[in-house]
């Protein structure tokens, strides 16, 4: 794996001096591209049912978005200037992409989110406005103006489909060229405007409100709980307004609704399945000509096996996890399937017998395949 895209600085330093404190600029930040794409391979992902993608326009000082996918035709009708594409998750339909979201893994996997492309001619952006997660945003391909500030006034332009800041006050300002990046903090706010036709290669974090983690682990708990009891109230006495709701029906509901409950092990299981969970649009392809177990560990032995490019693959000590669910797996082989799920691909070789079981159902949903990026 090639060392993260952070200049001079180690992780470490990065993580010590910069993670959620301050902004950092990167010259040169990567250097090399294998895929270099052109607005027509934007367009053409954008117009895919399963890529999420974006069209925002600013026409007579109003913005609009809209959301694909797009029949071609659309593009056709863009002006010279003044509008975005943007396609989310890259890194689940090109390899390269993959690649370089994960070259940020001295961030947790389970923090990181996708990596974005926005296409804007000259004189396009999407207005200022702040994101609240960490991102890092590489320049590739023409020039951009950065502006950033770290204004606690957030107020957002009323009725607006996007998250325009009403008073952006700009304190530093850098332009960045083909390979450099910028790295800015939760609700650091920023604008970005195209000097040339570019891209902003946007690598997101995940960073789940606590309402939506609440929400979520709360739909978790209640396909677990068993709660024992019946409600009974044999002292019940005559009441005098039977529409009241008596004080000691509270308690006793509240009584049974205690014995709700969870432990650190169930908020471990949660998080181990909710953030490798696919997103709503993500599908996995079964194999059309599936492979038998012996096959398959043949084509590993000469190939290597890779996750595919939508998978998540997460554990814990006592878990492995896999696009949301657990993977029961028997305990021999987690070291091998570990090293899968923090490099993504195991080279080919021979393996045992109880790696190649787990790793063939993988393969049976669609999660993995022979072969290597």
């Amino acid at each position: 794996m090639p060392n993260p895209p952070l200049g001079n600085l180690t992780a470490e330093q990065f993580l010590a001096e910069y993670w959620q404190k301050k902004p950092l600029l990167i010259r040169q930040a990567v250097t090399q591209f294998d895929w270099l794409p052109q607005l027509a391979d934007l367009q053409a992902l954008a117009q895919q049912e399963d890529v999420e993608s974006r069209l925002i326009e600013l026409q007579d000082g109003h913005w609009s978005c809209e959301s694909g996918p797009f029949r071609p035709s659309r593009f056709k009708r863009l002006a010279e200037g003044d509008w975005t594409v943007l396609v989310q998750n890259v890194n689940h339909h090109i390899p390269f992409a993959a690649q370089l979201l994960y070259r940020f893994d001295f961030i947790p996997h389970v923090r990181l989110d996708d990596l974005m492309i926005s296409y804007a001619p000259a004189g396009g952006g999407v207005g200022p406005h702040f994101d609240s997660y960490d991102v890092f945003l590489l320049q590739v391909g023409g020039k951009k103006r950065w502006r950033i500030s770290s204004q606690t006034d957030l107020a957002l332009v009323e009725d607006a489909p996007l998250k325009i800041l009403e008073r952006f006050v700009p304190e530093e300002e850098w332009v960045l060229e083909h390979g450099d990046m910028l790295y800015l903090p939760p609700k650091y706010a920023h604008e970005g405007v195209a000097l040339e036709p570019g891209q902003t290669w946007s690598i997101g974090f995940r960073a789940p409100s606590a309402q939506e983690l609440g929400g979520a682990f709360l739909d978790f708990l209640r396909d677990r709980i068993e709660l024992d009891g019946l409600y009974s109230d044999p002292d019940l006495r005559l009441a005098s307004d039977p529409a009241r709701v008596p004080d000691e029906f509270v308690a006793r509901v509240a009584s049974l609704l205690r014995g709700i409950s969870w432990d650190d092990a169930t908020v471990r299981d949660f998080i181990g399945r909710y953030f490798s969970e696919p997103k709503a649009h993500v599908f996995y392809d079964s194999p059309e000509d599936e492979l038998s177990e012996a096959a398959f560990g043949r084509a590993v032995a000469k190939e290597g096996v890779m996750l595919d490019l939508k998978s998540v693959m997460l554990f814990d000590e006592g878990q492995l996890y896999i696009n949301g669910d657990t993977l029961d797996a028997d305990p021999a082989a987690w070291p091998t399937l570990r090293q899968l799920a923090n490099q993504r691909q195991l080279p080919p070789g021979k393996y045992p017998p109880e790696v190649l079981t787990a790793l063939h159902i993988c393969y049976e949903y669609g999660y993995l395949q022979p072969g290597n990026l």
